[in-house]
């Protein structure tokens, strides 16, 4: 039957008939074939750029692919839409920030045109129209124990996703760590290379194994390592924390040796290729919607099959690696960061990277002391005793206070109310607390504002005759005038225009003029 697809072997035959000479017809009788069908293959092997004598010495495979790869001379809509999209293939290769590779091309390809090419004749037909040629890798797998390091690194080439409320583009930061000896991946986004974004993406990281490896190697990255050296990279302390608190030992890579991060470096190309890619030309506005899309990606790739391997990264991670791992422990590790810092006058610290102030006993004022915060808490210490623990906050400009901590005049400060202001008065004078009183319970502003005027009539009170700051208490009340300044103006002029029925009475308000105590219930 035409255009029957047949076994190589049968197609060596027709074509070693043909080459001693027998006509297309006599050769579908031998072979059992379809005369068009013998016709077809006749024709694509005489319109081929080799012989037939030169094509009957190739493989199977090479020959399959050039008989029914889409010859030149054959006729194949499938070719004709590839050339379609050959130029748009070749941009997009050509662009090294796209991280695309032919198999994510034809990824995409086929998704549009299920009919189309085969990966093998996709690879083969974009090879023979671009001339593009193959990197061949002499390197060797290395042997890796299982459970035994885990590589950290983050890639340089950054995602990003929109901010819905300003609509500004952020870019972000992608943290990646390998297993090597099954090579299976993470990856997750992050805002930045700091301390406390690298140390939770590697918590996140620990959790999503289930465990912890051996020996951590970190790539010389800023968060990681404070000075690179050959022998001995300075650690930050830190990473120190970390790998004590998860029972591991940290062992940098060494800068200037690729072969120390070789997996790592690798598993980077790989999340170009198979997260950067397929992701380009999506548009997220969430950082957690962008590392949704990455893991559902990474997950992709761990549970791929490999070349050459009856099973995949995952399988191999959860049959050989996963059991040789530590387990974690009880808590997650907290960045804990130290620092010495000078208790200032008003017997508070600030602590510089929240812009926030932590009170302090106040006879440490002055002095240096030791501070240790953690995401959480803020300890302060002096001659290696904690004087204060603090819940942290990160709201900047603003203090956090233990009145113990305050001196007497400081605590008294910070405890006025109306009350205070009332019973501070009534023991020295009756109609001062009266008029305290109503200037609470008649004004429009919030009680904090009179505070400075209690405060005026009490020291007012403190040097005028005890008559007259009487009399003129009482002319305030009377005429419903509960204002500081109007006391302050009678007793500047001596009690002068004061009339002898000036006696209190009912303020201009719905409350009644209550005198003695009943009026401060």
């Amino acid at each position: 039957m035409a255009g029957t697809t047949i076994a190589m072997s049968k197609l060596k035959q027709v074509l070693r008939w043909k080459e001693e000479g027998y006509s297309n017809r006599k050769i579908a009788q031998l072979v059992g074939l379809n005369k068009e069908t013998v016709n077809n293959y006749i024709s694509r092997a005489n319109a081929d750029s080799l012989s037939q004598k030169e094509l009957l010495q190739l493989d199977d495979f090479v020959l399959d692919i050039r008989l029914r790869g889409g010859n030149a001379a054959y006729t194949d809509t499938r070719f004709e839409v590839f050339k379609k999209h050959l130029p748009y293939f070749v941009e997009q290769m050509a662009d090294p920030h796209n991280h695309v590779t032919l198999y994510q091309l034809w990824i995409e390809y086929k998704a549009n045109n299920p009919d189309g090419y085969e990966l093998t004749q996709f690879r083969y037909h974009y090879r023979q129209n671009t001339l593009a040629t193959q990197k061949v890798s002499t390197i060797l797998a290395d042997l890796h124990v299982p459970g035994a390091k885990i590589y950290l690194d983050f890639s340089g080439d950054k995602l990003s996703y929109v901010d819905i409320a300003t609509g500004e583009l952020i870019k972000v930061q992608t943290f990646v760590a390998c297993l090597p000896a099954t090579d299976y991946a993470f990856a997750m986004a992050v805002p930045s290379q700091r301390e406390e974004d690298f140390v939770y993406a590697f918590i996140q990281c620990l959790h999503h194994l289930g465990g912890v490896p051996k020996i951590i190697v970190p790539d010389n990255l800023k968060a990681a390592v404070i000075k690179a050296n050959r022998y001995d990279p300075s650690l930050n302390q830190l990473l120190e924390d970390m790998g004590n608190h998860y029972g591991a030992v940290i062992m940098p890579a060494r800068p200037r040796h690729p072969k120390d991060k070789a997996n790592v470096e690798g598993m980077v190309k790989t999340i170009y290729n198979r997260v950067y890619a397929p992701l380009r030309n999506r548009l997220f506005y969430s950082l957690s919607e962008l590392n949704d899309a990455i893991a559902e990606q990474v997950k992709w790739h761990n549970q791929k099959r490999m070349q050459l391997k009856p099973y995949t990264r995952e399988e191999q991670f959860l049959s050989v690696e996963k059991p040789a791992l530590r387990p974690l422990p009880e808590n997650d590790f907290e960045i804990r960061f130290r620092t010495r810092l000078k208790v200032q006058f008003n017997g508070c610290i600030l602590l510089g990277r929240d812009k926030h102030y932590y009170s302090v006993p106040h006879q440490y004022a002055g002095r240096q002391v030791d501070v240790d915060y953690t995401r959480s808490l803020v300890k302060i210490y002096a001659n290696k005793e904690c004087i204060a623990t603090h819940v942290r906050d990160t709201t900047a400009g603003k203090y956090t206070l233990i009145n113990e901590h305050l001196a007497s005049h400081c605590q008294a400060w910070r405890s006025r109310s109306k009350e205070y202001y009332i019973n501070k008065a009534l023991p020295v004078m009756e109609e001062m607390a009266t008029l305290m009183s109503y200037m609470f319970t008649t004004g429009n502003q919030p009680e904090e504002v009179y505070y400075n005027s209690c405060e005026a009539l009490l020291h007012l009170q403190r040097g005028t005759d005890p008559l007259l700051f009487q009399e003129a208490c009482n002319a305030a009340l009377s005429r419903g005038i509960y204002s500081y300044k109007f006391v302050k103006n009678i007793v500047e002029n001596k009690g002068y225009g004061l009339m002898k029925k000036d006696k209190p009475r009912s303020p201009k308000t719905s409350h009644d003029n209550i005198r003695g105590a009943s009026a401060f219930q």
